[in-house]
């Protein structure tokens, strides 16, 4: 929201008091207290009829300070608020004749002590960003209502990444965005998956603690700043240190909450009824039997909005009309091996059973005057459940709990946008603040079940709407996109910008959701959907099974989903690892290359994890330009060694892309490649990527507890490779590449494809590999 008209001016009809000098400073619990003033206090006589604004210090974290500035004091805080994390006592305040200063870890602020008003965020003696003269400000619009505004420095070449799921340009800079969820879908600046939190490639992060309706002037209204206000009488934000772009999400995330473990079955392909085409049992059959005989894996099936009867949505029964035995039904189709997934929303229409019942106990959101809020989009008559109610939670989980015991393994949470702002919720909170805090209640409510019913680390959502904290539920998906290149290409650079959101774990329909692909475009999405965290065949009007596009698009959708199953033991290790740190499993380039200028603006490719750099192809030609960085790169499918440093131009076919392997790299990959989950350990091989001199790399296979089961740790010194493995013992393989050929080894026997073979073993074995 712009404030000010060019550079010297004030829109018409604003007011704005400024920060414009430090008045006194306190200290009380860890807490450093400044009062600003917004006149100059020359003497008695500017203190009255003045403005003082209230900025307070504070750290949750070490490396994390947080800043609140406050107007009115006296304005009730109605809620929601986001659940964050505190550490403990551990921030240093100290003064002097010149700043105050709040340190906490590397970070620190300091507060201008002189004439002019200036707040300072620096890691050590590095300046990092801050507050200037008259960048904090209380605003007062034509209409009287009011806003806090805070405007941080963009440095020289600094850019901004995030705020949630965008499918606007990568970069940030020069954009406006309104932190407001919007069923929009992917083709627009709204967005399902609204997060208030930025980073940018200087290595710190910025997260505005609000979750209402934030808006962000992003090198915009003033291009060397990044301006953000709320509606209302205070605002905070915290500055968080990195000191690379890693290190802040996973202090972010410390204080957000991490990403929860999704099951490793949830990283097979899944397959779906699609939205509006017709089914029941017999043509849900055709489908699973149809990919079995032509041996494409398959491990979830889903039923979409129509699994219940329409108009009746949500009301948790199945339509007996196409589905008179479901109970029976999903009995056997998880005989066939497969997990079962069904739609939900927290709509109710007001053909659904559960209507009334919600009406009679106050389980709905209602009008101020009392009267339950409805509207006919999308449902007629559809309300919505006030998940603010701890009733109305336990009613809408019992319903899942009896889908659970049916059979159901997972819930797509749909929807969760449209959340109306003239209403009353049970517990009192604000309705504005509620518009986009609502799907982190649906969908806590819905996870929940699945922990409670399945265990923990077997629940897996589909979720669609989110906002800051939503990464513990996941898994999401980027929403209705059109079956075309430039959605596609869209939808990568929404989930590159989740991904810098704390969210561990990304989907999207695979060829498109809107319309019915062309054939080279479905091909080429199946590679891109099967090189993500998590894979979905979906639609609208039309079925997303392979063969109703043409005998080639069988073949790679076999091809792809073979080699994610054989890549599970990898990307496990990659999605424990994104649990711990908050760091992606899809990850934009500067995430792993932040040294690297070049890897800055990348946004049609990505790391899979640490090691694995996927380029989609973004044409039907074939024809893709990539980016790769330093150091000797190997294609994992056809072995190729490309010296990096530069792009590279290329053409590929529908079962090739750009797939490379980092250089010092470890990749694990798993004896079965049919399932996403198996025993990873067992018969593992390991293959050793372009190993430097001395550099010592390392790799844990997990379990599907996400225990580590076999460490590795591999060095090259002179022409030996050295490799130790410690776990369960058991027996696994190792090959090298980018390396030479191997002339022997010793703990270990080499085949005759040149692979060593490693026998199992008791807590800890040791190979040395003698290279040619």
């Amino acid at each position: 929201m712009k404030f000010t008209d060019g550079n010297w001016l004030i829109r018409e009809g604003f007011k704005l008091s400024t920060a414009v000098q430090a008045y006194d400073f306190m200290v009380q619990d860890q807490t450093l207290t400044a009062s600003a003033s917004t006149t100059p206090l020359r003497g008695r006589g500017d203190m009255i009829n003045t403005t003082l604004l209230t900025v307070q210090f504070h750290s949750p974290l070490p490396g994390v300070i947080g800043v609140k500035l406050i107007h009115f004091a006296g304005t009730v805080d109605h809620g929601p608020n986001f659940e964050l994390a505190s550490g403990g006592d551990h921030a240093v305040i100290t003064e002097t004749e010149e700043y105050a200063e709040l340190k906490s870890g590397d970070l620190s602020v300091r507060i201008s002590k002189g004439d002019q008003w200036s707040v300072d965020f620096y890691r050590g003696t590095q300046r990092l960003t801050g507050s200037a003269f008259k960048s904090m400000a209380h605003v007062t619009d034509p209409n009287g209502e009011t806003f806090m505004r805070e405007e941080l420095d963009l440095s020289v070449g600094e850019l901004v990444y995030g705020l949630g799921e965008r499918f606007t340009a990568f970069i940030k800079n020069g954009q406006i965005v309104d932190i407001w969820n919007k069923d929009g879908g992917t083709s627009s600046e709204q967005a399902y998956k609204n997060i208030p939190f930025y980073v940018t490639n200087k290595g710190y992060g910025v997260f505005v603690n609000d979750p209402g309706g934030v808006s962000f002037e992003v090198a915009s209204e003033k291009v060397k700043k990044v301006q953000f206000s709320v509606p209302g009488e205070s605002i905070e934000y915290f500055v968080i240190d990195g000191p690379q772009p890693k290190d802040v999400l996973d202090k972010y995330t410390q204080l957000t909450g991490k990403p929860s473990l999704p099951p490793a079955w949830s990283f097979g392909l899944w397959l779906t009824t699609s939205f509006t085409t017709d089914y029941d049992e017999a043509t849900v059959n055709s489908f699973v039997d149809g990919m079995a005989e032509r041996d494409l894996p398959l491990h979830v099936f889903h039923f979409d909005c129509f699994w219940m009867r329409e108009f009746h949505w949500t009301d948790f029964k199945w339509d007996e009309r196409v589905f008179p035995d479901p109970a029976g039904m999903l009995k056997r189709l998880k005989e066939k091996g497969l997990k079962i997934c069904v739609w939900i929303n927290p709509y109710i229409g007001q053909r659904s059973r559960l209507f009334e019942e919600g009406k009679k106990n106050g389980y709905l959101v209602k009008k101020p005057n009392g009267d339950v809020w409805q509207w006919n989009l999308w449902q007629p008559g559809m309300a919505l459940v006030d998940f603010t109610n701890p009733e109305a939670c336990e009613w809408f989980a019992g319903y899942l709990r009896e889908l659970v015991d049916m059979g159901v393994d997972s819930f797509k949470t749909d929807f969760g946008e449209r959340i109306p702002t003239d209403v009353v919720y049970h517990d009192g909170s604000d309705p504005v603040k509620m518009h986009n805090y609502y799907p982190y209640l649906y969908n806590k409510v819905v996870f929940e079940v699945l922990e409670e019913k399945l265990g923990k680390n077997e629940a897996a959502l589909f979720a669609r709407s989110a906002t800051v904290g939503g990464q513990k539920f996941p898994v999401h998906w980027g929403g209705d996109c059109y079956a075309d290149y430039e959605s596609m290409a869209e939808s990568l650079r929404g989930g590159l910008s989740l991904g810098l959101a704390g969210f561990g774990f990304w989907s999207h329909d695979i060829g498109g959701f809107e319309n019915t692909a062309p054939v080279h475009v479905f091909k080429r999405w199946l590679a891109f959907g099967l090189l993500s965290s998590h894979s979905r065949l979906h639609g609208s009007s039309s079925y997303r099974v392979p063969w109703a596009y043409d005998d080639e698009a069988v073949d790679v959708t076999r091809f792809y989903t073979k080699l994610k199953c054989s890549l599970m033991p990898y990307l496990y290790d990659t999605a424990v690892y994104a649990t711990e740190k908050g760091v992606p499993s899809m990850r934009a380039m500067f995430l792993e290359f932040p040294d690297d200028p070049a890897a800055e603006t990348l946004d049609r490719q990505y790391m899979l994890g640490d090691s694995l750099l996927v380029a989609p192809v973004f044409s039907e030609s074939g024809e893709v330009s990539y980016f790769l960085p330093e150091g000797k790169w190997t294609h994992l499918l056809n072995g190729k060694t490309v010296e990096g440093g530069k792009w590279q131009k290329e053409k590929y076919d529908f079962f090739g892309l750009p797939l490379y392997v980092r250089p010092n790299s470890i990749l694990p990959i798993g004896a079965n490649d049919t399932r996403p989950d198996y025993d990873f350990a067992d018969g593992v091989k390991l293959g050793l990527y372009q190993l430097d001199e001395g550099v010592t790399v390392t790799r844990s296979v997990r379990n599907m507890k996400g225990e580590t089961e076999l460490l590795v740790t591999a060095v090259r010194e002179g022409g030996k490779i050295k490799l130790t493995a410690e776990g369960a013992g058991k027996a696994f393989k190792a090959a090298v590449y980018g390396m030479g050929e191997i002339a022997s080894v010793e703990g270990g026997t080499l085949n005759g494809e040149g692979v060593v073979e490693a026998a199992s073993f008791t807590g800890k074995t040791e190979l040395v590999i003698s290279l040619k």
